[in-house]
C-alpha cells in the first residue's frame, strides 16, 4: 500500500470558463470557495480493485471501443504498483466516462468508447519525504488500441518559495483543466508535503485549450505567503521555478476587532480565523487563527489575479459564528491592501458592484427591503448579524400598513395598487462588539406606484469612515475629519442637500457639523463618551433619507 496526496476529481460537463464542483455539477463561487476550504490536506490509500474488460466486439449500436493501457514506471525506471491513476472523458463517444484503474504489477488495460481524454497520474514512492510526480496528459485521443507509459523520470521540481528562508511549507495545489469541443474537465494534487514534480505528456493539445495553476502557502516570522501562479497554453507544465523576490509581491492585511470588550472565559483573548485564497479557480486556501482583536499579514503574487479573504469570529455555544468577507480585489506589487472586519461604524452598506441586487425592490404590489443595517466599518456585511432587536414599518400617505420584526434591514410588504407616497423605516439595536448597544436607524421616503416586473426603489444611504483602533474607538479632544460616502439611488442621480449632525450625549442633543470636501470635522469628546452621528439626505428627485447612528464610537 502507498500514500498519496489527496486528489479532487470533478466529473461534471463545464461551460468554458467555469469549474465543476466536488459533487459533479457547476457550483457558484461562493459555494465552491465553501467547499474547498474545508478539504483536509490528508493522504489517501490507492484503491487495490482491479478494472474488468467488456468484451471486444461492442453491441449493436453502442460506439466503437479500444483498449488503453497504460504504465506506470518510478524514478529508477522500474514498474511500480505506487500509483493512482484517473481517465477522464472529454469529448465524443466517452465523454461521459471516468474511470481510476489499478493493477499493482504497474500495468493497467481497460476499454473505453472513442474520444478524447485526460489522464493524470500522481506517483508516490515509500519515503515520503522523496516527494511526489504528477504528469498530466490533456489530450488522449483514444481512436485505436493504445498504450501510455507513465514515466516518473519525466518530471521536473515545482520549486516556488518565498523571499524568507525559513518560511514553513503548509500546503498547496495543483490544477488542471483541458477543454475541447466546449467541454472542460479538470485533476488536481494537493500537497501537505513539500516535494511535488510534475510533467506533461501526450502530444500538445489546441493552442489555449489547457489551463494550469500552482497554488502554494507557507508560514513566516512576520507574514505569511500565498504563492500563486496560473498559465494558459496547449502543454500542461513540467516543473515551475519561482523566486519572488519581497518587492515583487503584495501585502494584504486583514484586521480584526474583538467581538466585545471582556477576553475569553480563560482569561485569554478571544480566537478568530482569517483565512486567503485567490478568487478564480479551485484552491485549498491559507487560513490562520488570529487573536482578537489583531492583525494577519499575507504577501501574494499579483499575478494570480484577484483575490478573497474571510474572517470569522469567535461564537458562543450553539450560536453560529459571524463571518465577514471581501472578494475580488485586485493588489499591486509593493503596495499594501488593509481590510478591516468587525469594527465600527456599524450601520447600512448597499453592494456598489455592476449588477448587485437593488436595496429595495417593487415587483407589482410587493415592496421588499434588503439592505445589511448592521455592516461594519469597511462596509462588510455580517453572515449572523448581532442584535438584540430589529424593526422595519411601511406606511403609505401616511398610514401604517406593515410592521417587521427579525432580520435587521430585510423585509417584505403588500401594498395597495396604485401611486402613494411611502416611508420605510428601518432599525436595528447593535449586540456586541465596539459598538455594542448602539441603534441604528434608517428612514426613506419616496413616490411608487404599481410595476409590472422587480423595479428597483430610490433608496440611498451615507456611509461614516472615522480613523478607529481595533477596540471601535477615536482618542478623545482630538480634532478629526471624518469622510461621509452617499451609495445608492442618490450616488447615481444627485444629491439635492447633505446635512449631518453630531451628538455626544447618546443623541439627546444635535448639533450640525458642516460637509466640506466629502468630510465633516469636529473635536471627538472627553474619554469615555460616544459620538453620534445622523445624516438627512434629499435626492435630485425628492427622495429622502434620515439615517442616525446613535452611539456609534467611544472615545478613549
Amino acid at each position: 500500500m502507498n500514500d498519496f496526496p489527496t486528489s479532487h476529481r470533478p466529473t461534471a460537463d463545464t461551460a468554458p470558463g467555469t469549474t465543476p464542483s466536488t459533487a459533479g455539477r457547476t457550483a457558484s463561487g461562493a459555494s465552491r470557495r465553501a467547499v474547498l476550504r474545508t478539504l483536509a490536506i490528508a493522504g489517501v490509500l490507492a484503491g487495490t480493485t482491479l478494472s474488468v474488460l467488456p468484451p471486444a466486439g461492442a453491441a449493436e449500436g453502442a460506439p466503437e471501443t479500444y483498449t488503453l493501457t497504460i504504465r506506470h514506471l518510478d524514478r529508477a525506471g522500474t514498474a511500480t504498483g505506487g500509483y493512482l491513476t484517473h481517465v477522464i472523458g472529454i469529448s465524443g463517444p466517452g465523454a461521459e466516462q471516468e474511470t481510476a484503474p489499478y493493477d499493482e504489477s504497474g500495468t493497467v488495460t481497460l476499454r473505453l468508447p472513442q474520444g478524447r481524454y485526460l489522464l493524470d497520474s500522481t506517483l508516490s514512492g515509500p519515503d515520503p519525504a522523496a516527494g511526489t510526480d504528477w504528469i498530466v496528459q490533456p489530450r488522449l485521443d483514444l481512436n485505436g488500441d493504445t498504450t501510455v507509459t507513465v514515466d516518473a523520470r519525466t518530471t521536473s521540481p515545482v520549486d516556488v518559495r518565498p523571499p524568507e528562508p525559513d518560511a514553513r511549507y503548509l500546503n498547496s495545489l495543483a490544477f488542471v483543466e483541458a477543454t475541447h469541443e466546449g467541454r472542460t474537465r479538470s485533476a488536481n494534487v494537493m500537497m501537505a508535503r513539500d516535494g511535488l514534480r510534475v510533467a506533461h505528456l501526450g502530444p500538445a493539445a489546441e493552442a489555449g485549450s489547457v489551463k494550469e495553476w500552482i497554488d502554494t502557502y507557507w508560514s513566516g516570522a512576520g507574514a505569511d505567503y500565498a504563492l500563486g501562479y496560473t498559465f494558459t497554453s496547449n502543454r500542461a507544465l513540467t516543473g515551475l521555478v519561482r523566486h519572488p523576490a519581497a518587492t515583487d509581491l503584495a501585502t494584504v492585511k486583514i484586521r480584526a476587532a474583538a467581538p466585545d470588550g471582556a477576553p475569553a472565559s480563560d482569561g485569554a483573548a478571544p480566537t478568530g480565523f482569517v483565512s486567503i485564497q485567490p478568487s478564480a479557480g479551485p484552491t485549498v486556501g491559507l487560513a490562520r487563527p488570529l487573536r482578537l482583536p489583531g492583525t494577519a499579514t499575507v504577501l501574494v503574487t499579483p499575478e494570480r489575479g484577484l483575490w478573497d479573504v474571510d474572517h470569522t469570529g469567535p461564537a458562543a455555544p450553539e450560536t453560529p459564528p459571524n463571518r465577514y468577507s471581501a472578494y475580488g480585489f485586485a493588489v499591486r506589487a509593493g503596495a499594501t491592501t488593509t481590510h478591516t472586519f468587525g469594527n465600527a461604524v456599524f450601520g447600512p452598506a448597499l453592494d456598489t458592484t455592476p449588477g448587485a441586487r437593488p436595496a429595495g425592490v417593487r415587483d407589482g404590489d410587493t415592496l421588499a427591503l434588503d439592505v445589511p443595517l448592521l455592516a461594519d466599518g469597511d462596509g462588510h456585511a455580517p453572515s449572523a448579524p448581532r442584535f438584540h432587536g430589529a424593526g422595519t414599518t411601511l406606511h403609505r400617505d401616511g398610514v401604517l400598513i406593515g410592521s417587521r420584526q427579525g432580520d435587521p434591514g430585510r423585509a417584505r410588504f403588500t401594498t395597495a395598487p396604485g401611486r402613494a407616497a411611502y416611508r420605510l423605516t428601518a432599525t436595528a439595536t447593535h449586540g456586541d462588539g465596539p459598538a455594542a448597544g448602539g441603534r441604528v436607524t434608517a428612514s426613506w421616503t419616496f413616490v411608487s406606484g404599481g410595476t409590472s416586473g422587480p423595479t428597483a426603489l430610490p433608496l440611498s444611504i451615507v456611509r461614516f469612515t472615522p480613523a478607529l483602533g481595533l477596540d471601535g474607538t477615536a482618542p478623545a479632544g482630538t480634532l478629526v475629519r471624518v469622510p461621509v460616502t452617499v451609495q445608492g439611488a442618490a450616488a447615481e442621480t444627485g444629491v439635492r442637500s447633505l446635512t449631518v449632525s453630531l451628538s455626544t450625549d447618546n443623541g439627546t442633543t444635535w448639533t450640525r457639523v458642516p460637509v466640506l470636501d466629502g468630510k465633516v470635522g469636529f473635536r471627538t469628546p472627553a474619554a469615555g463618551r460616544t459620538v453620534s452621528l445622523r445624516a438627512e439626505l434629499t435626492d435630485t428627485n425628492g427622495n429622502t433619507l434620515t439615517q442616525t447612528l446613535r452611539n456609534a464610537y467611544r472615545t478613549r
